[in-house]
């Protein structure tokens, strides 16, 4: 009776939802946000157990870490040190008992001296050292041969005019040396100001084998990819509704 019009019904029972509703879509992105979760907190928790988070107060290691700089640093036994490392460490005849950030130019045996052609020598080799300022041709003072005894490291700041290193002690006792067991962490990134990861200092490679990079890398993608998949996973569904929105059309029926 009367004229015609078109309403929209409810759907049959048993029709499918749609994206939104899909229950193979649902198990799929709340999957995802949980291993995003597991690799986010995941990545942090590894972080926090293998680094240590320090501020280099000083210049003595520019331009490789600059004043007020934040770096991470991977716990490390003493014994576990290699040539070209920067270094944390503490020891009190370095009058302060504060950590203290230096690159090791020479371990025990190994007989150091400065300068041969400008350049640093290690049981009579030169090293190369581009890490220093003015394209490694940074300003070197000159200090006597020392022989590095067993078990202890030779430190020197990378800014080489005015670091406070193994060379200001050269008059004690161990001749500048610092033990092995004073070292804590070994310095791996600058995250402040966001330098990334120091270069390895290959120029001790003919000396010896360099210490191999720790899992930061690994830890840092586990964070992204983390992250990533929180966010993916927790997008579906609001995603999924709009889509589902858009496509969906009214099922026309006759009303008398």
């Amino acid at each position: 009776m009367g004229g015609e019009s078109t309403i929209r019904t409810a759907p049959r029972s048993g029709a499918s939802k749609g994206p939104a509703g899909s229950r193979t879509g649902q198990v799929l992105s709340g999957l995802a946000v949980a291993l995003g979760l597991l690799l986010f907190l995941g990545g942090f928790a590894w972080g926090a157990v293998v680094y240590r988070p320090y501020t280099v107060p000083t210049s003595s290691m520019a331009p490789t870490i600059g004043a007020g700089a934040r770096v991470l640093a991977q716990r490390v036994d003493g014994g576990d040190v290699h040539r070209g490392d920067v270094v944390v460490f503490t020891d009190k005849t370095w009058v302060t008992n504060a950590p203290v950030v230096k690159r090791v130019v020479a371990v025990g045996g190994d007989t150091v001296g400065c300068c041969t052609d400008g350049k640093l020598t290690v049981n009579g080799k030169q090293i190369d050292e581009p890490y220093l300022a003015d394209d490694g041709l940074a300003e070197l003072q000159g200090f006597p041969s020392v022989k590095v005894p067993k078990g202890r490291i030779f430190l020197l700041g990378d800014e080489r005019s005015g670091s406070l290193d193994s060379t200001a002690h050269l008059t004690d006792a161990a001749s500048g040396t610092v033990a092995r067991s004073a070292v804590s962490a070994r310095v791996e990134a600058v995250v402040w100001p966001m330098n990334g990861m120091l270069e390895q200092a290959t120029g001790f490679e003919k000396l010896g084998p360099l210490s191999p990079q720790g899992p930061l890398r690994t830890q840092g993608l586990m964070i992204l990819a983390g992250a990533v998949l929180v966010l993916g996973g927790g997008a579906y569904g609001p995603i999924a509704k709009l889509l589902g929105g858009r496509n969906r059309k009214p099922e026309p029926v006759r009303a008398g």
